[in-house]
């Protein structure tokens, strides 16, 4: 079973950290999480203009609520410049881009060690999230998994990684990197996000909800996205329905009982049920809770 101490990460809005219309509507769109971009949406002479404006933008993305994420450059360079404008208490999380090893996101966390000492914040309050974007990235997945205690998610980034492996970015090629995320991850105690297709492809709701059903399917809970329209739609699907909350309250109530009279195993529904079922309904029930607090 997942920790129930990972954050609730659904839908994760990618807003330019440099244009101010887009950041003061971001807060208006529901998305659990904003990541205030300071990388690819920024072109490199607005970089630093974007890190000073990064405080006061973090304010009003988060004024509906939402984690605030900043996405750094992949460039130690620019990382060491981002690190210095974005640890604060109001950014819950660094993304962190082009991972390429366990020692990136090492050096990466004694960077932000040394920033959350200087400006009185509890240590760990920084979390990072790993963006693999590489087939040789995928190779040291676990590695990377396990890398620090600060790595609270990690996701696949489906362009980069898709041009790196020489292929489209669908979700036939897709699947396997994807599928190799969120096995490392569960191992390792983190959030698995993403999902199998293009991060891009908001023109066909249709098409995207079925995408976001079937990577829900496959263990990924939740993922990055581009465009307001994908927001409310992946808040959905990445969500249990009302028919699964019921049911997995009776399988583990089910079970319960059963445990209750020395079995270790129940009839429910016309099936058997035991521990593994258990736990994922106990899952589904857990995050169930986290979207009832948040909405609360």
């Amino acid at each position: 079973m997942m920790d129930q101490h990972l954050p609730l990460w659904r839908s994760m809005l990618f807003v330019p950290a440099n244009v101010p219309k887009f950041v003061d509507k971001a807060h208006q769109w529901g998305a659990d999480a904003i990541i205030l971009d300071l990388e690819d949406s920024v072109p490199l002479a607005e970089k630093a203009p974007a890190r000073r404006q990064l405080a006061a933008a973090t304010s009003r993305v988060s004024a509906g609520g939402a984690d605030v994420v900043v996405r750094i450059n992949a460039s130690l360079r620019l990382a060491a410049a981002d690190l210095e404008a974005a640890v604060n208490a109001g950014v819950r999380a660094i993304c962190v881009p082009k991972v390429s090893g366990a020692s990136q996101l090492q050096w990466i966390s004694e960077c932000i060690a040394e920033l959350e000492l200087e400006r009185g914040l509890p240590t760990g309050h920084t979390r990072l999230i790993a963006l693999i974007e590489s087939t040789a990235a995928l190779a040291r997945v676990n590695e990377i998994a396990n890398s620090t205690p600060r790595l609270v998610a990690m996701t696949l980034g489906p362009e980069d990684f898709s041009a790196s492996a020489g292929m489209v970015p669908d979700a036939d090629g897709l699947l396997f990197p994807n599928q190799q995320i969120v096995f490392a991850a569960r191992s390792a105690g983190i959030l698995p996000l993403g999902f199998v297709g293009s991060i891009g492809q908001y023109g066909d709701l249709a098409a995207f909800r079925e995408t976001i059903r079937r990577s829900r399917r496959l263990g990924l809970r939740g993922g990055f996205c581009i465009h307001p329209n994908q927001v409310q739609l992946m808040n959905e699907e990445f969500a249990p329905s009302p028919e699964e909350v019921s049911e997995a309250r009776g399988l583990v109530e089910a079970y319960e009982q059963a445990l209750r009279t020395n079995r270790g195993a129940a009839e429910y529904g016309g099936r058997m049920i035991d521990a593994p079922v258990v736990a994922r309904a106990r899952e589904v029930l857990a995050s169930h809770e986290k979207i009832c607090a948040r909405s609360a």
